[in-house]
């Protein structure tokens, strides 16, 4: 009964989830962030500190914080952590030199404590380039099938086209209630 009236209640309420989004500079956060707003491609220059805007999905509302991924700026990604329910890791599908450092940023934000909650959306961006890594690739390099305490789920994408993104949002709006 209290499952059922949980449901009933996040239907008519318009409660606001909030979103970060991660990854190393260039990887298209920006971009994919912008396409959620407006569904279309916007001039992005690097993010210094972040931009955030509210995205809706089926009446359910993320508020979604684009973090800058320059070096310099990924030690302060935690002060963005408080209360963040769902974590969007955007991977450059064609940066195979930096994917250790994208491994080590993802389970250093896993083990934070105000991470706990946190599920992982993981867009392999760029999909259209020549040479990319598959989505699998990329799963079995950051050992993704090992992460046991958060959902997670990876999303092959192309931020310039959309394609793949609405396919992570209904992802990220499947997962409001279940945990």
């Amino acid at each position: 009964m209290g499952l059922i009236f949980a449901k009933l209640w996040s239907l008519f309420c318009n409660q606001e989830h909030k979103v970060i989004i991660v990854g190393l500079d260039n990887a298209g956060k920006t971009t994919i962030l912008y396409q959620f707003l407006m569904n279309e491609v916007v001039h992005t220059s690097p993010t210094i500190g972040s931009n955030v805007e509210e995205i809706v999905v089926k009446n359910t509302h993320f508020l979604m914080w684009d973090i800058g991924g320059q070096e310099s700026l990924r030690s302060s990604w935690n002060t963005y952590y408080s209360n963040t329910e769902f974590i969007i890791l955007v991977v450059d599908s064609i940066d195979r030199e930096r994917l250790s450092i994208i491994k080590e940023e993802l389970y250093r934000m896993l083990a934070h404590e105000d991470l706990r909650k946190a599920a992982v959306l993981i867009f392999a961006n760029k999909q259209d380039m020549k040479g990319c890594m598959s989505a699998a690739e990329i799963s079995k390099y950051l050992t993704l099938s090992s992460i046991k305490d958060h959902p997670w789920h990876i999303q092959s994408c192309c931020a310039l086209t959309g394609e793949g993104l609405c396919q992570g949002l209904e992802w990220m709006t499947s997962r409001i209630g279940i945990r």
